[in-house]
């Protein structure tokens, strides 16, 4: 568990429909946009360790782009099979202009 916030980047760098992935010691972060609210979760998924910035963003769920299982980025868990374990979700914080996460489990 990390106390330390790790900076995402401000809202101009952060557009609805984007996503930013930091790293908050060797946990991937992948921090989403939809439709001007954020959502920071692990960049891995549950069904087979692959990486889920850069899938599709259908609603407020993310699909994995190599098999298809989606998650709900507000809660973590699973919408869609391949998938049955939900994601890791962390915190998000808008500060002075920027966006911060951190690795809080």
């Amino acid at each position: 568990m990390s106390e330390v916030w790790v900076e995402v980047g401000t809202r101009s760098e952060l557009l609805p429909g984007e996503f930013k992935v930091v790293w908050d010691g060797d946990t991937a972060i992948a921090v989403f946009n939809v439709d001007g609210d954020l959502y920071a979760v692990e960049d891995i998924c549950t069904h087979d360790g692959g990486e889920l910035a850069g899938g599709e963003i259908i609603g407020v769920e993310v699909e994995c782009p190599r098999h298809g299982a989606r998650f709900d980025l507000r809660t973590g868990m699973p919408t869609c099979p391949p998938a049955y374990e939900p994601i890791a979700r962390f915190p998000v914080m808008e500060k002075d202009g920027l966006i911060w996460t951190r690795d809080d489990r």
